[in-house]
């Protein structure tokens, strides 16, 4: 099949979609959502093809010690997080399958995300307005080409980017996010030898460990996104994002360091690609990036171009200092 081809067939897709995105026509799925508490246009939303809940979010999630996880390759991503002591490292080889997890580390609620479109891994806090906790699924939903989370207590949406509810009784309010690294197996290993490893509850579910995006992260352009494209910068290109800045990942890679006020970036080799091989164990080495505030673990995440543009289209992505 051309590309021309394939063009026309994703235009059509959007066209529908975009045809299909409608409060009435969503009505019969999330009955509980208010439709009319909205931030959005409604016409941004498009379906990424599963339904509500059709990538299962895991709620119940086990664990198990760093050393019986030998299986995991030494340089594969994991998403870590420390909370109060408690240090755990969830693979991306199992969020790729389900993108979001409900956990409690360290005594606090969290929920922690993966938008494979995006390369988005990003931690929230689970409470909001005080004690009230929420728990999130998928919608099956996307904007801008990323993840558009529930919460199923109000079926409220929320953006997985922004942490910013989008649909619903919650629109406007905004979800707290925990800082996190995405960094290689070995290095959490390293870190927390006495950690925990996220592994599958069933794990025949999903061939877990394939990519399902293969070669995703060196296509020319994303899929299921039509906004605007960054300039100056491959829209696939690597961009490590702090708040609403943005620094090329190229840049961060050849620098090694980066300070800007008091933060510092650091690079360092060491970590296979999730969307590039067939296997994730086998991805091309992308690195890893630390970020720290006045010497403490930092918010940040390492993301696409093209997400930095859409979600900051007022904000320029730093290309060389």
């Amino acid at each position: 099949m051309s590309r021309a081809v394939v063009l026309a067939l994703v235009v059509t897709l959007f066209s529908i979609s975009g045809a299909w995105a409608s409060p009435e026509r969503w009505k019969a799925e999330w009955s509980k959502t208010d439709f009319s508490k909205h931030s959005i246009v409604f016409e941004e939303i498009m379906s990424g093809g599963p339904p509500k809940d059709g990538i299962p979010s895991i709620d119940a999630p086990i664990f198990s010690s760093v050393k019986e996880n030998s299986h995991l390759g030494a340089q594969e991503p994991v998403i870590s997080l420390s909370i109060n002591g408690d240090h755990r490292a969830y693979p991306l080889r199992i969020l790729t399958w389900h993108e979001i997890v409900n956990d409690k580390v360290g005594g606090k609620p969290v929920t922690v995300t993966f938008c494979p479109l995006c390369n988005a891994g990003i931690v929230f806090d689970r409470r909001l307005e005080g004690d009230a906790v929420l728990d999130f699924g998928t919608t099956g939903k996307l904007r801008n080409s990323d993840l558009v989370m529930y919460d199923r207590q109000s079926e409220s949406w929320w953006q997985q980017f922004s942490g910013e509810g989008i649909v619903g009784a919650h629109t406007g309010k905004q979800l707290t996010m925990l800082p996190s690294r995405l960094e290689s197996f070995e290095k959490f290993a390293k870190r927390h030898p006495n950690g925990k490893v996220l592994v599958p509850n069933n794990p025949n579910m999903r061939d877990y460990g394939r990519n399902p995006y293969a070669g995703y992260d060196s296509a020319s352009a994303p899929f299921l996104y039509f906004g605007d494209m960054p300039k100056n910068i491959s829209p696939m290109a690597r961009v490590v994002v702090v708040d609403d800045r943005a620094w090329s990942l190229a840049l961060l890679r050849k620098n090694g360091t980066i300070r800007s006020g008091d933060l510092e970036l650091k690079w360092t080799e060491g970590q296979n690609s999730a969307l590039d091989s067939t296997r994730i164990n086998e991805g091309r080495d992308v690195g890893n990036v630390t970020v720290k505030n006045k010497g403490k673990d930092a918010v940040y995440h390492v993301t696409f171009a093209f997400v930095f543009k859409a979600f900051n289209g007022k904000s320029d992505i730093i290309l060389g200092e």
